[in-house]
């Protein structure tokens, strides 16, 4: 077991989290019972992962998405309500840590979705400090587009969106987990190859396209699973604590 104040002063140091200009406020978002023995940790803090969080007997939640995020609506009505009702009367800590999950260099989204398949961050890119939270490495042995296609959907369990930026096969590769479908220009200027984020937009195929670089939309929850559940695993081993990561459907 630990105290919470503990928990939540060694998370910001070990994630950095004061070097961030975030969009949401990262580390403890909702008071709970001031010691922490079981520990449920997802993606993101929807009604459904509260729910499961109860079930569980949990006395803290840990996710990537919390709540509380920048040009919000601030009033405590309809969704956000039941989802705040929910976790006071359990008296669950609400933890969330959302930039420096996906840029921290060993339990980070971004590095462990990069070894999840198979690749190595060489190089950092992008916004956020030291150097950016995207990631970028050559590869060993090129890939076709396909190939990377294939190994995506087996690793993250859903089919990607490609979009092609030309016939060439893939030598530099940038990744980053989440909404990062605006780097592809920057990843274009990098001379990369390829990127993967999690989500896409509109203009991002004609980004692709004209800058001749191939675009995976691998899903933002898919890509954001990973560092949430080994800061849990962390976590647990560092304080003796009980720890489940529970991975609420998400399609998108």
């Amino acid at each position: 077991m630990v105290n919470r104040d503990e928990l939540i002063a060694y998370c910001d140091t070990l994630l950095e989290s004061a070097a961030y200009q975030d969009y949401v406020p990262n580390g403890l978002q909702v008071g709970g019972r001031n010691t922490i023995t079981t520990l449920v940790s997802g993606v993101t803090a929807s009604e459904a992962l509260v729910e499961a969080a109860i079930e569980f007997k949990a006395d803290t939640l840990l996710v990537h998405h919390g709540w509380f995020w920048r040009g919000e609506d601030p009033r405590v009505v309809g969704m956000k309500q039941r989802r705040l009702k929910r976790l006071l009367c359990a008296d669950i800590n609400l933890i969330a840590y959302h930039l420096p999950l996906d840029g921290h260099a060993m339990l980070g989204n971004n590095v462990l979705l990069g070894q999840r398949l198979g690749f190595t961050c060489q190089g950092r890119f992008g916004s956020g400090p030291g150097g950016g939270i995207a990631c970028h490495g050559a590869l060993e042995v090129p890939l076709s587009a396909e190939s990377l296609v294939e190994r995506l959907e087996r690793v993250l369990g859903r089919s990607p969106l490609w979009l092609a930026g030309g016939n060439h096969p893939i030598h530099r590769l940038g990744w980053c987990s989440g909404a990062a479908q605006d780097t592809l220009e920057l990843a274009a200027s990098l001379g990369l190859d390829a990127f993967i984020s999690g989500e896409v937009s509109e203009r991002t195929f004609y980004i692709a396209r004209e800058l001749g670089i191939h675009y995976f939309a691998a899903g933002h929850h898919a890509t954001e699973r990973f560092g949430v559940s080994a800061l849990g695993e962390h976590l647990a081993g560092k304080y003796g604590l009980t720890h489940t990561f529970i991975d609420a459907d998400n399609p998108v």
